[in-house]
């Protein structure tokens, strides 16, 4: 299907094409003979470099809306409702909603394999998607996107989330696992600023990790991200 109708499904027409086009491209179509699938012209890059982008953009326009829109709640209550609202489902509802699966530009041997349903691929485009808004037209225009399709779930949100340590715990706990354990891998950043990597896990096996400003939100962030891939799985 021709990417042409998606810019009036988003509600933006952007002025640099290249950042569009990337932003659509899965990695595979990146194999010399298939750069030309589906576009008009050669695409250099897939959208791994504006989903790390976009990833940050998400999460300062979220955490600015709900800052602003629950004045009167803790800074705990925002990080939760924070948390779900960017993490991978949510990303997949929106992408779901404006139809972005129809519109990427992938490998024959990936769209045969169902890539363009995929929900890692469809939450990876939507932040791609979001950088290039952001890239494009800047943050009022990032902002008004997220803000436009993120708002049926922050309607559904009548009060902050569980927390994910807890629902992560919960998870392991209805499997008869041993509760799940989280491991400080990397502190970077300034003194001033520091940041916190934190690794989650299960006995499973599983695990997944996440940095953000303090530990604690590094480690709700990692939960997030755990417990998704877990119930996406099975």
């Amino acid at each position: 299907m021709s990417a042409e109708a998606l810019p009036h499904i988003i509600g933006y027409e952007f002025a640099r094409r290249e950042l569009f086009e990337e932003a659509l491209t899965h990695p595979s179509a990146l194999v010399p003979e298939r750069r030309r699938h589906r576009c008009r012209t050669p695409v250099k890059r897939s959208y791994e470099r504006l989903e790390f982008l976009g990833d940050r953009v998400l999460g300062l326009v979220v955490a600015d809306h709900l800052w602003r829109r629950f004045a009167g709640e803790p800074e705990g209550d925002l990080t939760r409702r924070h948390t779900h609202l960017v993490r991978r489902q949510a990303l997949v509802r929106v992408a779901e909603a404006i139809g972005l699966g129809r519109y990427l530009v992938l490998s024959r041997a990936e769209a045969a394999a169902g890539a363009a349903g995929n929900p890692g691929i469809l939450a990876d485009a939507c932040e791609a998607l979001i950088a290039a808004i952001y890239l494009d037209g800047g943050f009022e225009a990032a902002s008004a996107f997220v803000q436009r399709f993120w708002e049926p779930l922050i309607e559904e949100m009548e009060e902050p989330p569980r927390d994910p340590k807890t629902a992560l715990q919960e998870w392991a706990q209805a499997r008869g696992l041993a509760l799940p354990a989280y491991e400080l891998m990397a502190t970077s950043g300034p003194d001033h600023a520091p940041l916190f990597t934190v690794m989650a896990s299960v006995a499973s096996g599983d695990r997944a990790s996440a940095t953000a400003s303090s530990k604690r939100i590094a480690e709700a962030k990692a939960a997030a991200l755990l417990l998704d891939r877990l119930t996406a799985e099975r």
